[in-house]
């Protein structure tokens, strides 16, 4: 089994390295300006010229409106878009781009509501349920409520930090696992040794299986 690591919110040029050195599959860059790892259009377009072939820059955005989305488009090399709100599933597709939906878990049988809602999604991301974030919120939430026919590729968000995600990966088989808080020494802020630990844990899962 491989699984793929997403290092999300990075905002500095030697935190883009870093993840990159120590294996990331990919990079989020957030465009939200709530979130205090939000970076500007040109910053983000800075930081995506640092990532090389094979690793991918997702773009993460909450309730935006079109021209939002388009302009980031504009400058930034984004491979693929994260959708984090309240947005439709036309709204998610009306860019040409591949895209995933986050969803904030409360109950049984919302991950398999929005499996059909959003179905033509590249991959479902589950996060923690929180009344007033859109993720980010360093918690985790029940994984038992995590089906296990998934007609979309599951990335699993949500409190996630080198102490859990052996753990996470064995209980719940997720396609890939997204991290920011977890691998932090401040909000926005990356901790190298931290994303290094984080992702040789996730490999380190692959190994035993």
């Amino acid at each position: 089994m491989s699984v793929r690591v997403k290092i999300c919110g990075l905002t500095r040029p030697e935190d883009i390295d870093g993840a990159v050195q120590s294996g990331a599959d990919a990079l989020g860059l957030v465009f939200y300006g709530p979130s205090p790892r939000s970076v500007s259009v040109q910053l983000a377009a800075e930081l995506a010229k640092r990532v090389p072939a094979f690793v991918s820059v997702v773009g993460l955005f909450v309730n935006p409106t079109k021209q939002d989305v388009e302009a980031v488009l504009d400058k930034v090399p984004l491979d693929l878009l994260q959708f984090h709100g309240d947005e439709s599933p036309a709204f998610c597709a009306s860019f040409g781009r591949r895209w995933i939906k986050a969803i904030r878990v409360r109950d049984a049988g919302q991950i398999e509501a929005a499996f059909r809602e959003f179905q033509n999604a590249s991959g479902l991301l589950v996060d923690a349920w929180d009344p007033e974030r859109y993720g980010g919120t360093g918690k985790s939430f029940n994984w038992d409520l995590i089906p296990d026919h998934r007609p979309l590729p599951i990335i699993l968000a949500g409190g996630l930090s080198s102490d859990n995600v052996f753990a996470a990966v064995k209980q719940v088989k997720p396609w890939a696992v997204d991290v920011s808080g977890g691998v932090e020494q401040d909000k926005g802020i990356k901790d190298i040794q931290k994303i290094s630990h984080f992702i040789k844990e996730v490999h380190r899962v692959c190994k035993t299986d």
